[in-house]
This record gives C-alpha cells, sequence and structure tokens, in this order.
C-alpha cells in the first residue's frame, strides 16, 4: 500500500510563464487584489499576507500555448470568508468582466471561474465548513448547481470593500482583511486513469472523488488539493515548452516529508531534480511539479 502524504500537507505558489509581465502583473495585482511580495528583473512574485500565490517569470521568448496540450486548467485561490471573495468579484466585475466565465456551487465550496489575460484559467471560491461537507464510500460529495453572482456578492460585500473598490481606480494600497491561499490546482492531462496512478499510487495523496474524465485527489480529508482532467486535452502526450504554467508547488511539512516522498518516487522510475530542501518532478505530460518544505522566494528552472 502507498504511503500517504501527510495530512497537513497544503498547495504551495504557482508559477507562470508570461509574454507582457506589466499586464499580467497588473491583473493579479490590480484585479485580483495580490499584493506585490518580490520583484526581480524578470519576475513578479504576488500574494497575500505572508504568502506567494503566483509567481510570474517573464518569457516572451515562448510561444503561446496550445489550448489542447496539458497544462494548467486553473489556480484555485481560497478566500479565507466570503466577504473576501465577494470583494474580488466585485474588483473582476468593475475591471475585466470580459475575462468572467461562469460560477458553481459544488456543495462543498461556492467557486467563481474567469482566465487572466493570457488565458491562464483562475478560480475563485470559499469552503464551507467540513462540517457541512458529506462523504459516501470515502468519496466527497461534489456538484455543480446554479449560483447567483450578484446575489453572491450583495449579500457578502462589506461597505468598506465596497468604498474602496469604488473610489481607488489606480491603487497601489492594500483592502484590509484579504486573506487567501492556493487551496488547489486543475491540470490538464492525456489520461484520468493514469493521472490517478501517478499522483495517488506513486506520489501519495488520496482520491477523493471521480467524474468521467476527471480526478480529484487531497491530503488530509480535504475535498481536493489537485485535479486532473482530459476534457480538453484527451489522449496528449508530453507538453511541447510554452506560455503557461511554469510549476506547481506542493508544500509538506517539513524537509523530513519532503525527502521520505522522494525515497519513494525514485526507486518507482521518476526522474527527480533534488536539494537539500526540495524536489522536483515532471509528471507524465511534462507538467512541472515541486515539493518544498516551506514557501521560498527562489527562482525556479526547470531542465532541458
Amino acid at each position: 500500500m502507498t504511503e500517504l502524504l501527510p495530512g497537513d500537507t497544503r498547495m504551495g505558489r504557482v508559477s507562470l510563464d508570461v509574454a507582457d509581465l506589466d499586464a499580467m502583473t497588473a491583473f493579479y495585482r490590480d484585479v485580483l487584489l495580490l499584493q506585490v511580495r518580490a520583484e526581480r528583473s524578470s519576475e513578479i512574485d504576488l500574494g497575500r499576507g505572508d504568502e506567494t500565490l503566483v509567481a510570474l517569470r517573464h518569457r516572451p521568448d515562448l510561444p503561446k500555448g496550445e489550448r489542447r496540450s496539458a497544462g494548467l486548467f486553473h489556480t484555485a485561490i481560497l478566500h479565507a470568508d466570503r466577504a473576501s471573495l465577494a470583494a474580488t468579484l466585485v474588483s473582476v466585475a468593475i475591471r475585466t468582466p470580459e475575462l468572467y466565465t461562469g460560477a458553481g456551487d459544488h456543495l462543498v465550496s461556492q467557486a467563481f471561474y474567469l482566465d487572466d489575460p493570457e488565458g491562464n484559467g483562475v478560480e475563485l471560491y470559499w469552503d464551507r465548513p467540513r462540517s457541512e461537507w458529506h462523504w459516501q464510500d470515502g468519496r466527497v460529495l461534489m456538484d455543480t448547481l446554479f449560483v447567483d453572482a450578484g446575489g453572491f456578492i450583495g449579500a457578502h460585500l462589506t461597505d468598506a470593500a465596497r468604498d474602496y473598490l469604488s473610489t481607488v481606480p489606480d491603487r497601489r494600497g492594500v483592502l484590509a482583511g484579504l486573506d487567501g491561499t492556493v487551496g488547489h490546482v486543475h491540470l490538464k492531462v492525456g489520461d484520468a486513469e493514469l493521472a490517478r496512478r501517478f499522483y495517488v499510487d506513486l506520489l501519495g495523496f488520496e482520491l477523493t472523488a471521480e467524474v468521467p474524465g476527471a480526478v480529484f485527489v487531497s491530503a488530509g480529508g480535504y475535498h481536493h488539493h489537485m485535479a486532473m482532467n482530459t476534457w480538453r486535452s484527451d489522449g496528449v502526450g508530453l507538453r511541447a515548452p510554452g506560455l503557461g504554467l511554469g510549476r506547481v508547488d506542493i508544500t509538506l511539512p517539513d524537509a523530513a516529508e519532503v525527502a521520505r516522498a522522494a525515497a519513494r518516487l525514485r526507486p518507482r522510475g521518476v526522474q527527480l531534480r533534488d536539494t537539500s530542501a526540495t524536489v522536483e518532478f515532471d509528471d507524465p505530460w511534462g507538467n512541472l511539479v515541486r515539493l518544498t518544505s516551506a514557501p521560498r522566494n527562489e527562482r525556479y528552472q526547470r531542465s532541458t
């Protein structure tokens, strides 16, 4: 039986290779209300509080990624509460309504979807309390039901957020009270069963849900930390170099757990690039994954 990832595993930052660093920075900062946490000549880290959620790397030399290829389906930003989520939604509605793509009540959460300016998917969501989640035969019950975005905003937007968003059109400050993390990451892959074998049987996530063409996996009884689907990518092979997903980080509680995961993967033929604190590897479609024991501000490199 595969050893499981520890229960306090969580997702770390998602790194994106982008063509227009200024425009993408403006989107994640001014529309999604993330703070710039670090700036280098060709890289920007954005997040909330002490944590980087999205790292942008300027790669104008790369071609635009193919819609049907493996890669990122969406980065899901988990908001601490409905007020924080409502504030972000209003910012989207004011500044980039054309990028909004829809919403869904998933029973465990309420989620709203959009694309960033270069076509990378984004989910904005909040979780219902775990006591309200329902499980059957080891699988969490999820669905996609209607959500009235306007009604959600009307019920949960605070007066302070409304005043801030309506009176500061080109803000560089921070809207007080916003918090969030990368709650989960959803990938495009070529084979859902192979994805299950890789992320569950090899890496050590637990399978929490399956739907046609997709699997959902987690650690510690979360509804899902990662999902992999074939809805736009059934049968595809290795990704070609291109804009979009650079790397997905998975944060383990300490360096010993990183080493333990590496010890499981190496004998199974997974090619690892490791340092004293991190381990990197490609999944079967060339999606780059890094295991780390703490958020880091270092640059990331893809081996060629």
